[in-house]
């Protein structure tokens, strides 16, 4: 940040998105305006790509010490798109805010990336509607962007959904020397013009109608909330492998919808109403900052438990802004003076110590 002011600014929304209650809204503030806070996300100067370059240097940093005895580890590179629902006009950005399959709001497509007990959002491009790049599309023009210490450091394998199961994307995964396992509908054609649902023997190798290559295709059941019934789900890959491993691999795809609804209703990724570009596009940028601390802190736990985001993010703001613990504290004591005192006490407090008299 440019200035002090800024920094505090910034700390502020962090301790918004921090407090992963679902309050997130600028006028929830303890300690900044909400006009100030909306002044600094769409006016002030400061740059979002260098704060997602310092982000991506503490990744780098972190997972460069992840050595894990034997093979190469690997690198889930997982894709998916994921709606933001959104009500009423923004001027500001109109054109990015239409429907897509039912749903209204901004529609973004996700590169997720796991790794050992890592979480990472990597990036993220918006679908900007009919006659613009495809979700696939975009899927691929981040899976490029990937940087080669990545795939240099691990073995990558590229997770999508059924969205991403294109004649082009396979092409484009595998001219970057990179496999894929994909979701595939059930009745893609192979080139002998059979559907995959006449197949009966998982993990076989097929051809597919556009494919110059050959896929294994396997599947498994699943069961989706609001469904009663479990669907068969195929999945393909363009690296050979046994049908079991493939159902490993596909089902683990699911895990980016765990981090959609985490960033959604704890950090606040889809409560944005600003009215630029520009806001709208730093809120997206701050709550998924917030969200990977968060998940530091989590893994500071050494637990293999499912996370608590409100702990984990606890101790973000405990351990790295113990001055904004504080001056959230000392407006708390400034806004519950007038309780104290008809209790009878009196609240004094000086830079080296706290003392209540009585």
């Amino acid at each position: 940040m440019e200035s002090d002011y800024q920094k505090q600014s910034l700390q502020a929304f962090l301790e918004l998105f921090l407090k992963a209650q679902g309050t997130h809204r600028p006028q929830h503030s303890a300690l900044k305006s909400a006009s100030a806070l909306s002044r600094f996300l769409n006016h002030y100067i400061w740059s979002a790509r260098s704060l997602i370059r310092q982000v991506r240097r503490m990744i780098k940093q972190q997972l460069s010490h992840y050595h894990p005895r034997g093979r190469r580890p690997h690198l889930q590179v997982i894709i998916d798109l994921t709606t933001l629902e959104k009500r009423g006009k923004f001027k500001g950005y109109q054109d990015l805010v239409h429907v897509f399959d039912g749903k209204r709001g901004l529609h973004l497509v996700v590169i997720y990336l796991v790794v050992g007990r890592w979480r990472l959002p990597w990036s993220f491009r918006i679908y900007r509607g009919k006659g613009h790049s495809t979700p696939a599309q975009l899927g691929l023009k981040l899976v490029r962007q990937l940087p080669r210490w990545l795939k240099r450091q691990f073995q990558v394998m590229v997770l999508a959904d059924t969205a991403f199961g294109s004649v082009e994307f396979l092409k484009g995964i595998r001219s970057l020397k990179l496999h894929a396992i994909t979701g595939v509908r059930r009745d893609r054609l192979l080139q002998d013009h059979r559907p995959l649902w006449q197949l009966h023997q998982p993990g076989q190798q097929v051809r597919l109608q556009g494919l110059n290559f050959p896929v294994s295709v396997a599947w498994f059941y699943l069961k989706r909330d609001g469904e009663k019934k479990r669907s068969k789900r195929y999945v393909l890959s363009t690296k050979p492998l046994k049908a079991s491993t493939i159902v490993w691999w596909g089902r683990h795809r699911w895990q980016i919808e765990g981090f959609f609804k985490t960033a959604k209703y704890r950090f606040g990724l889809h409560r944005f109403a600003q009215k630029t570009l520009k806001g709208m596009y730093r809120w997206l940028i701050l709550s998924l900052v917030a969200f990977l601390l968060a998940h530091w802190g989590y893994l500071s736990l050494d637990t293999k438990e499912l996370p608590d985001w409100g702990v984990a993010a606890t101790i973000i703001l405990e351990t790295c802004l113990v001055e904004l613990v504080i001056a959230l504290l000392l407006a708390e004591v400034e806004r519950q003076r007038p309780l104290l005192k008809q209790q009878g006490l009196d609240v004094q407090i000086t830079r080296c110590k706290i003392w209540v008299n009585q």
